[in-house]
């Protein structure tokens, strides 16, 4: 019985389209099923390198395998490229100094075909990345990881016009770099500085008006704290930020804002001024994760969090009770306490519990909560239903717990407990 072979016989920018989905290996092999196929992996528009390829590589295949991507991404008269990636893990990475890889010129052909989106794993990387992918036209998207690295020097002229999303991992960034590059990003949505530290700056200036999303994870060694972070972001309508607190924080015209998730904790001694400074530029938003490792005195320059419905809190209590009285419309509370220090929780009732919290849940819950969960349900007036999670508990624990919180449950007529 004669099967048609009916996937031969589509044209070629359908079948090129099929193997952008294998993996490069897979691809190539291809080749071998009839002379339709014979170069037709040498068009396809994604090239996607990993690590593992390396494995088992001696000195007779390292140039064969060398040649074999040169002509992938240097052959004259190709197809533009829709993405370019070089992956790896934290034990092996495209490195120069082991196998003398063209890792530059790669960029660099990329490039030249028109590539829209690069992913570079390029940890232990011997070299700075080359001058001409900072004035790529074409690119959308860059992402780049470079643990043990020195690449991140920004060349003087830098125009990245169309870039959309920039995320970059595991990597020294040197302020006049830093800002060079932020600054000729004028279209940028997504700007990610993910496990990040920063040398020889004074000042990190984000003022992007297309900003949509913003995640900020920095890690300082010592004496790195001594500069400014000033965003001004319009559109932003994400914000993250999980770091120490450095200097000082500017955050203006974030009217936009709709969620923030925000990880402090404290090694200066001006952290209450710039934590306070935090709080003021994020105030407009509606969803809060606030995960925060000390109490940050809450005076007068705290400002009223109208538009909070949502609020994740990790931290401790005594920050907690006090807080409440910010968000006055507050209708979602999701708690983690980092110690419950027995604050008393009868003294002014914040107006949220009143009025609008219609939910509360209480995670890694334990039985010297007790007044806690007492306070919530007689102060909250129009409570719909109260979540406890009791399953960090140890068998006899949840049982003395479960015991513990029965009466609750029994006498509670408004709102439904649940017990998980």
């Amino acid at each position: 019985m004669c099967v048609e072979d009916r996937i031969s016989n589509l044209p070629d920018h359908i079948r090129c389209h099929i193997l952008s989905f294998l993996p490069i290996q897979e691809a190539v092999r291809t080749s071998i099923i009839s002379t339709k196929w014979r170069n037709l992996f040498a068009s396809i528009s994604t090239v996607d390198f990993d690590t593992y390829l390396l494995c088992g590589l001696t000195d007779r295949n390292v140039d064969s395998f060398k040649n074999f991507v040169d002509r992938l991404l240097k052959f004259p008269n190709q197809l533009s490229l829709d993405c370019f990636r070089l992956r790896g893990d934290e034990f092996d990475s495209w490195n120069d100094g082991d196998y003398d890889f063209d890792v530059s010129g790669w960029i660099c052909a990329a490039v030249c075909r028109g590539v829209k989106e690069i992913d570079l794993f390029l940890d232990n990387f011997c070299h700075t990345l080359p001058d001409l992918l900072f004035t790529c036209h074409s690119l959308l998207t860059l992402t780049l990881t470079a643990k043990y690295s020195k690449i991140f020097e920004v060349p003087s002229e830098v125009c990245l016009r169309n870039l959309k999303t920039l995320c970059i991992t595991n990597s020294v960034l040197v302020g006049d770099s830093l800002n060079r590059l932020i600054s000729n990003c004028h279209v940028l949505e997504d700007l990610t500085f993910d496990e990040c530290s920063v040398a020889n700056a004074r000042e990190i200036n984000i003022q992007i008006p297309s900003l949509k999303s913003l995640y900020l994870d920095f890690f300082f060694p010592t004496g790195a704290l001594n500069y400014v972070v000033v965003i001004n972001a319009p559109n932003l309508v994400y914000f993250r930020y999980d770091s120490v607190i450095v200097e000082g924080c500017s955050l203006s015209n974030m009217k936009s804002l709709e969620k923030a998730d925000i990880c402090i904790w404290f090694d200066s001694s001006n952290y209450e001024t710039s934590a306070t400074h935090l709080f003021q530029g994020i105030c407009n938003v509606r969803s809060l994760r606030l995960n925060i490792h000390e109490v940050i005195p809450l005076a007068s320059r705290i400002p009223i969090f109208h538009n909070l419905v949502e609020f994740e809190f990790y931290g401790r209590e005594s920050w907690l009770v006090e807080f409440l009285h910010f968000a006055p419309n507050l209708k979602t509370l999701t708690v983690k306490f980092q110690d419950v220090a027995g604050t008393r929780w009868n003294i002014g009732v914040p107006s949220c519990l009143s009025l609008h919290l219609k939910k509360i849940e209480i995670s890694d819950y334990a039985t010297y909560m007790i007044e806690i969960v007492r306070y919530l349900l007689d102060n909250s007036m129009v409570l719909e239903k109260l979540i406890i999670r009791v399953d960090a508990m140890t068998p006899t624990q949840e049982n003395k717990a479960r015991n513990q919180l029965l009466p609750l449950l029994k006498s509670s007529k408004k709102c439904l407990i649940v017990i998980l």
